[in-house]
């Protein structure tokens, strides 16, 4: 065990406020490029407070002893979590995706700065309850659940995990071009590109494929099972339609492809941090065998 006190590491992304401070230098400067455009500074400032009120209230209601740390969205990659760490992200939902590829175990807070304006499927705990929530954590009497990741693993053994899905296509707009296989079935496609869901990304870019092409597939946020999504798959006469949609896991992955020079494999809509999927490329996606350990009360 050890001596040292728990250390709550406090995870947030800029605010727009922010972003057009950056870009703009001053409050003024900002106030007359929105009103140019028939905007208000209101809005925009009254989220950027919201957010800046939530930090305070996690950080002065943590007890005393307590260590504390912080890091940006864009200092994940580089910020060094430790072991027994406790995360409590600050924001909206997809500030949970960002910070979960970078954990081991370590159990995620999610803490809804705004409920007005954020749905918080994943940021459920409001500001006031999370130094509870921590603490229930600590105490070994939180409600965690297990969420299903997917991960992409290239011939090279490069890989990419995200919490709710992984893309494959082309980098432009072009028909991504690739041969892909589940089990002992295979074809080769020209598309739009396809996703590898988990049941936590089922509730966004891949409900609105399923909408779409009115193929819904059931996926538990929990259950250690992923779906993949063909976008527009153009049937031709040496590309086909049948390996559109289907569930994969660890012992039955997805495997794809690449026959085309500008592919990418990039996770959760961050489309920077990416693998090249050029010609003859093969990768595998599956369900990960990492989790979010997300508290829900």
């Amino acid at each position: 065990m050890s001596s040292l006190a728990p250390r709550v590491v406090i995870v947030t992304r800029p605010t727009e406020y922010e972003l057009l401070i950056a870009r703009h230098a001053t409050r003024e400067a900002v106030r007359f490029q929105l009103a140019s455009r028939g905007q208000t500074l209101d809005a925009v400032e009254a989220r950027h407070a919201a957010q800046e009120s939530a930090v305070h209230t996690v950080r002065a209601a943590l007890p005393h002893q307590w260590r504390q740390a912080a890091a940006t969205r864009a200092e994940l990659d580089r910020f060094l979590f430790q072991p027994g760490d406790l995360v409590a992200a600050v924001g909206q939902d997809g500030l949970i995706a960002n910070v979960a590829k970078y954990l081991d175990g370590q159990p995620v807070v999610g803490i809804n700065p705004d409920p007005a304006t954020i749905d918080g499927v994943l940021a459920r705990i409001a500001p006031g309850e999370a130094a509870e929530a921590l603490a229930a954590v600590e105490a070994g009497r939180a409600i965690v659940e297990h969420r299903t990741m997917v991960q992409a693993q290239l011939d090279t053994g490069e890989t990419l995990v995200a919490l709710n899905e992984i893309f494959v296509g082309h980098r432009s707009h072009q028909s991504a071009i690739y041969e892909i296989a589940l089990g002992d079935r295979a074809e080769r496609q020209s598309s739009s590109g396809l996703i590898v869901s988990s049941g936590t990304g089922a509730t966004g870019w891949a409900r609105s494929i399923m909408a779409a092409t009115h193929a819904p597939t059931e996926l538990d946020p929990c259950e250690p099972v992923a779906a993949y999504f063909v976008r527009e798959a153009w049937p031709s006469r040496t590309t086909g339609t049948t390996l559109v949609t289907g569930r994969v896991d660890r012992a039955h992955p997805l495997a794809v492809t690449s026959r085309m020079e500008g592919g990418v494999v990039f996770a959760d809509g961050i489309e920077q941090d990416f693998l090249g999927f050029d010609w003859g490329r093969t990768i595998e996606i599956s369900a990960a065998a990492q989790a979010l350990n997300l508290v829900t009360g």
